[in-house]
């Protein structure tokens, strides 16, 4: 499907830049920022599946490498759920000076690592993220304190055959104080590879994204 608007994107977050992919369709309701897991990129298949979905929900996208190339072969720094978050807070606040993105509501969509990236910046962003989806993630990795600290209704979505991951993701739950589902796809392991799986997470995160953030009324 052609997008009215795409484009590769340079974000300045000191003391470097990084890049990704924004994507909007015609009157998007909504963006929602792409944080990948350990060794993956904006280029992920998966992820951009899911975008594919969110743009046919009339939700926009936008798919981050959260590490500039270097800081991607330290596996250090693939770990630093810290400096994932300051990176993805520093993307909410540039998306929030341009003259297309402004007006947006804005939700996160982490998977693995970036799971926990993306909840520990909603704990700090309060009410300007709208909604969090977790695709096979970690977000026990966030902490107990910034999981109770989300306000944000939060989804997060585990196959059921995975089920080391799946139980940390109870684990996580278990802190959440803000709305939210534990959604388990049936038949899927980690990487949702399993025919069908990867299409139900798709579903679900745009059913989630187009629910929450759609305007408030009376708001």
């Amino acid at each position: 499907m052609a997008l009215p608007f795409e484009q590769l994107v340079q974000v300045p977050v000191d003391p470097v830049h990084i890049e990704g992919l924004l994507a909007l369709p015609a009157a998007p309701l909504g963006l929602v920022l792409f944080a990948h897991g350990s060794g993956s990129s904006r280029h992920s298949p998966r992820n951009n599946q899911v975008a594919r979905v969110l743009h046919a929900r009339s939700v926009g996208t936008l798919l981050l490498d959260l590490l500039t190339v270097g800081e991607d072969l330290d596996y250090r720094t693939r770990f630093d759920i810290p400096l994932l978050t300051q990176r993805l807070q520093a993307v909410a606040r540039w998306l929030g000076r341009q003259p297309l993105t402004d007006s947006l509501p804005l939700g996160y969509f982490g998977a693995s690592t970036g799971a926990a990236a993306a909840l520990r910046a909603a704990a700090a962003q309060g009410p300007a993220i709208r909604a969090v989806v977790s695709r096979g993630g970690r977000p026990d990795l966030a902490g107990p304190e910034a999981l109770a600290r989300v306000a944000c209704p939060t989804l997060l979505l585990v196959g059921s055959l995975d089920t080391e991951v799946l139980e940390l993701n109870r684990l996580a739950a278990s802190h959440l104080r803000c709305p939210h589902t534990l959604g388990i796809v049936p038949g899927a392991s980690h990487l949702f590879e399993e025919p069908g799986t990867l299409d139900a997470v798709a579903r679900q995160a745009a059913d989630w994204f187009e629910r929450y953030l759609r305007p408030v009324p009376g708001a």
